[in-house]
């Protein structure tokens, strides 16, 4: 079974002395359960897993519940050591806190129980930690998987990357493309606009959470003001709520809307978003071309292909600690993609074969004095290149 780089972190951490708390973090079906078997099934170290998918929210108790079973099988078994898992941790209400009690308590007494929490809503992982486990934890960001990854796994060319984007759970059905769509609808969109973001989130209108997911996943890679946006959705709503959904459905992994890139930070908030999805499979399920046409159909694949290369870049931007924009003053002088981190600044034009002349990056240069600017695709670094590396690698 194919191991991602991850693999090793994990492993030599379970390896050390009991010292921190194991956080595996990512979007739904990027591998996270995959890579903890792994681990786990590789280790000389006995554990337990528990599943919190269909626990109350509100069971609170369930938490000790499941450290007490751990600490009972290591006095039944004289186990000198165990690893305890619990899967989507962030469900329960008032989790961090549970889990600094038992964390503490076994610190206290010296129990060497290790372990790894998983989860798939960043946000409330992330509130959890910082509330109550600060100096107790150690994150595992995983990714979606890159070009490099899919090809090595899957087989995947170049072509169906771009198209059926990086989902390793549905690799294996892209040879009927109605079947990879309903299991791209159904665990990936469905279960993180249901689990993650309703069950946790009060939604005045989820038809229209639903509708702004669509159409922005659908327009990804381009640019559309929030008053069109609205003009399109079926039910009714105001721009200030469908910003806000969008930036509900942005810290779930599915899709964002970027602003224009300015020094001025209100003129990047008040902007005309560009919207792009986390992974191209995202935006190609409501595709109106086959896979077969859309590679022949030029004006298509590039398009697609900008996508793909933004999808890469927010895929990795919250793992990469950095901000993504793009940049526009008229037609012709753009820069598709802007990276940002501790005041270092990365122009990215893509440049697909449908592509004329741009001379928005040495503008852009002039402008802001960048870090790097950088082509993608003709003339410039090879697709295949940019798509198998971690784009904040750039940063160095």
């Amino acid at each position: 079974m194919y191991q991602r780089e991850q693999y090793r972190t994990l492993y030599s951490r379970m390896q050390e002395k009991r010292r921190f708390i194991q956080v595996i973090m990512g979007p739904r079906q990027v591998g996270k359960s995959t890579l903890m078997k792994q681990v786990v099934n590789a280790l000389d170290i006995p554990y337990v897993f528990y599943p919190a998918d269909a626990v109350p929210a509100t069971q609170l108790s369930w938490i000790g519940d499941c450290w007490n079973a751990a600490r009972a099988k290591m006095r039944v078994e004289g186990l000198k050591e165990l690893i305890l898992v619990i899967d989507e941790i962030q469900k329960i209400k008032g989790w961090s806190e549970a889990v600094k009690k038992e964390w503490d308590t076994d610190t206290f007494y010296d129990v060497n129980l290790k372990v790894i929490l998983l989860g798939s809503s960043r946000v409330m992982l992330d509130k959890g930690l910082a509330d109550s486990l600060e100096g107790r934890f150690e994150r595992i960001i995983l990714p979606h998987w890159s070009f490099a990854e899919m090809r090595d796994a899957f087989g995947f060319t170049m072509d169906q990357f771009i198209y059926f984007g990086a989902y390793p759970g549905a690799a294996e059905l892209i040879g009927d493309e109605d079947r990879w769509r309903d299991y791209i609808t159904g665990a990936i969109v469905d279960a993180t606009i249901n689990k993650d973001i309703l069950v946790n989130e009060k939604i005045s209108k989820p038809a229209l959470l639903r509708q702004t997911f669509e159409l922005s996943a659908a327009y990804s890679g381009l640019e559309l003001s929030y008053t069109k946006m609205i003009g399109q959705l079926q039910d009714a709503g105001n721009t200030t709520t469908v910003a806000g959904y969008l930036n509900l459905l942005s810290q779930a992994g599915l899709v964002c809307a970027l602003n224009k890139y300015s020094v001025d930070l209100a003129r990047k908030k008040n902007s005309v978003p560009k919207y792009q999805v986390y992974n191209n499979a995202l935006k190609n399920i409501y595709c109106i071309k086959p896979f077969a046409e859309a590679t022949q159909d030029r004006s298509l694949r590039g398009r697609l292909f900008e996508s793909a290369i933004g999808a890469h870049i927010m895929g990795n931007a919250y793992a990469g600690d950095y901000k993504v924009y793009y940049w526009r003053t008229k037609p012709g002088c753009e820069v598709d993609y802007v990276l940002e981190k501790k005041g270092l600044v990365i122009g990215i034009e893509v440049k697909s074969n449908t592509d004329t002349g741009n001379k928005g990056l040495s503008e852009f240069k002039a402008r802001y004095n960048s870090y790097i600017t950088l082509v993608v695709g003709d003339g410039g670094m090879k697709p295949e290149d940019f798509l198998s590396m971690n784009p904040a690698e750039l940063f160095r």
